[in-house]
């Protein structure tokens, strides 16, 4: 048997990459104020055909949908910040003081074709802030990204950022858009006429050649802002400038979902290479109201978590091992020693040292080659006549060396030893 295609199993070796990514991102969302939230792994399908858009290639093509018992359509969640939105709305965060703050750590599903750092399970770190309008608040989830991005020393990815405006001039680029490729419909394929036909925006998402060589001359998203759009836009380049944060304007970044408005951003390969974007984000002023609630504004970010432990691998990082055991105990003899054993590593647990028994079946020296392959700094020896004396045999595995001591003496001796040195 296998895992299914597209999926990875995340063994021993691989997790203490995992725990770092978590507990760095944890911290930067508690200097930010941001609360977790967690949210059901399967939603109801209209919500995303809402939100992220029944065009988008991503619920057209990429979800995982599925009838339940009772006829309910479900979907696997392809992305985290819908899902925030049903839920700040169901349970009335709308009605907190605003704006709310929230992260999540959770896997998405997309049936996507597998490839390096791109899997059909895969897992994001998001963050969302509803309830301000503000370009103050886009330069903070801007900055809250630029750091993260900076801290796991990925200096290779590079911030794009764009304006798609108000609603009044997303529909006006649309237009634009829509006009402009529409001379060229006869040489589109298949997959590119469909988006212009069904959202023209789509069609800036677009890999082939002949259609990306037309977007030298497409029309500019910022030509199309309307006055309060253009001074919002300019405010967050003006706050970007002033903390000397490296941008980069891309006017045909539109980004793969339709609920976003305003600000849009990416951050991608400097060397323009086949690999995707690593975290990316923007504005969604409209999708709360969408989704049947209030008109509430909201932007945030996703990053993905085995696109950073790859980027990690290669920079040879080297992790202490968290679960690093202290002391091995070896046994000869039969019931009586290993009981003894046992009892022995109970009473040093609860004293917070870390204690194996070595497998009792394996003769002594198949039990020091066990505590040898696990890097013990000591083993622990017990053999009949350790119980006639009441005394055990500690062997410093690093010095070679050992001595016979009382229980008091031992359990001191580890505490110091180990504890201490945490």
């Amino acid at each position: 048997m296998q895992s299914p295609r597209g999926t990875v199993d995340i063994l021993p070796n691989e997790q203490i990459y995992w725990r770092y990514i978590e507990n760095v991102v944890r911290q930067f969302a508690s200097q930010y104020s941001y609360d977790q939230i967690s949210t059901p792994t399967f939603e109801s399908t209209e919500l995303f055909s809402r939100s992220v858009g029944q065009f988008t290639d991503i619920v057209k093509k990429e979800t995982y949908s599925f009838d339940d018992r009772g006829g309910h359509s479900l979907t696997l969640r392809p992305e985290g910040t819908a899902s925030v939105c049903r839920s700040y709305l169901q349970h009335g965060m709308h009605n907190q003081p605003q704006p709310v703050r929230l992260f999540y750590i959770m896997p998405m599903y997309r049936y996507e074709r597998p490839q390096l750092g791109r899997y059909r399970q895969f897992h994001q770190f998001g963050i969302e802030l509803l309830g301000d309008d503000t370009a103050t608040v886009d330069f903070e989830v801007i900055e809250f990204a630029t750091k993260i991005i900076a801290f796991f020393g990925l200096k290779q990815f590079k911030l794009n950022i764009n304006s798609l405006g108000d609603k009044e001039s997303r529909n006006l680029y649309r237009e634009a858009i829509l006009n402009y490729f529409s001379v060229y419909s006869n040489n589109l394929s298949e997959d590119d006429s469909r988006r212009l036909e069904e959202n023209p925006l789509r069609i800036l998402d677009s890999k082939d050649k002949y259609v990306k060589s037309l977007f030298a001359k497409a029309p500019n998203s910022l030509d199309y802002l309307s006055k309060a759009s253009k001074d919002r836009w300019e405010k967050l380049l003006m706050y970007l400038r002033d903390s000397n944060i490296e941008y980069y304007v891309n006017t045909q970044l539109v980004r793969g979902l339709d609920y976003y408005t305003h600000t849009v951003f990416e951050f991608m390969p400097i060397d323009g290479g086949s690999q995707s974007t690593i975290l990316a984000g923007g504005r969604y002023d409209g999708l709360v109201q969408e989704l049947g609630g209030p008109s509430v504004p909201g932007i945030g970010f996703a990053m993905g978590i085995e696109r950073i432990v790859e980027e990690l691998k290669k920079q040879d990082m080297q992790f202490e091992k968290s679960n690093q055991v202290d002391v091995v105990i070896c046994c000869i003899g039969g019931e009586k020693e290993i009981r003894k054993a046992v009892n022995t590593a109970y009473k040093l647990r609860n004293m917070d040292i870390k204690v194996i028994l070595a497998p009792m079946s394996k003769s002594i020296k198949g039990q020091m080659r066990y505590a040898g392959n696990l890097s013990s700094p000591y083993v622990v020896i017990l053999g009949s006549e350790e119980i006639k004396k009441d005394t055990y045999i500690l062997k410093d595995m690093i010095k070679n060396e050992q001595k016979e001591i009382k229980f008091e003496i031992l359990a001191n001796f580890l505490a110091k030893e180990c504890i201490d040195n945490l």
